[in-house]
């Protein structure tokens, strides 16, 4: 049982490695998207058959003429930079539903949902751009493919260990074990899981404004729409090393120092 724990990831890190569009970054991402896309499309369709969705208007309008250009321009980098191959099974999708949620998210495989209530800080349809690039560029990072197989590995290691130092005490040894794997699990989520988190919506920004600036929207409107958001936020919110997300000023700040690479692929 061991030695399987132990080959199963060490076979993971030996193939499952693969680099982010355009940061180049390595991450692991073994879990295939043939078990991944169909998980996730039958969430969405759950989602929309227990929402809201609002099939017509200006509005739903908006959100589909967004959406396809934001797909035109990541689906012509992806194929021009040899990351075709990441977009098979896509189905792509663009909804949005009636809803006082300050919220937009994509699973993986392009389904996109866009909820009404964000529309007010958004405010036009760049700032939505904004929105929807930052939430597709997690699909395209493969962020949620990469969080599957993370989870696979430390699962194994959790296992790997719990059966390691279980088989070496005594009982009375064994509820000393326990606490120590307790606290690794609370150092991994500090120390790994919260930070590489943070790191995902970071990479998600940049990804997201230099596609929105592919299909023709201004980036700076990125900055305007944060700037937004961060005001109407109000009261205090948990320290940033508490958060999945990176803090609202450090958010506005690394979106400005990005602004003049993403300005470069602007075409008005």
């Amino acid at each position: 049982m061991k030695r399987a724990i132990i080959a199963m990831l060490l076979i993971g890190f030996a193939v499952g490695c693969q680099k982010v569009p355009i940061t180049g970054r390595k991450q692991l991402a073994f879990v295939p998207n043939s078990t991944l896309l169909p998980l996730s499309y039958q969430n969405y369709k759950e989602v929309l058959d227990t929402s809201r969705v609002v099939r017509g208007g200006s509005q739903a309008d908006m959100v589909r003429q967004v959406g396809g250009r934001l797909r035109q321009a990541m689906e012509q980098y992806m194929n021009a930079n040899g990351f075709a191959d990441r977009l098979a099974g896509y189905q792509w999708e663009f909804n949005l539903i009636e809803s006082p949620q300050v919220n937009a998210w994509c699973m993986p495989g392009g389904k996109v949902a866009f909820y009404t209530g964000i529309l007010p800080y958004t405010q036009n349809e760049a700032g939505a751009a904004a929105v929807m690039g930052h939430e597709i560029s997690h699909a395209i990072a493969e962020h949620g493919r990469e969080r599957m197989s993370e989870g696979v590995v430390s699962n194994g290691l959790l296992t790997g260990g719990q059966l390691l130092l279980g088989s070496m005490s005594s009982p009375q040894r064994q509820q000393t074990n326990l606490l120590l794997l307790q606290a690794a699990g609370v150092a991994y989520q500090f120390g790994r899981q919260l930070p590489h988190s943070r790191a995902q919506e970071s990479e998600a920004d940049k990804l997201g404004v230099i596609f929105m600036a592919m299909a023709g929207y201004n980036p700076q409107e990125a900055v305007s729409f944060w700037g937004r958001m961060a005001r109407a936020g109000g009261g205090k919110k948990p320290p940033e090393f508490l958060s999945t997300h990176p803090s609202d000023e450090r958010r506005i700040r690394d979106l400005q120092a990005l602004l003049p690479e993403a300005m470069k692929y602007y075409k008005r």
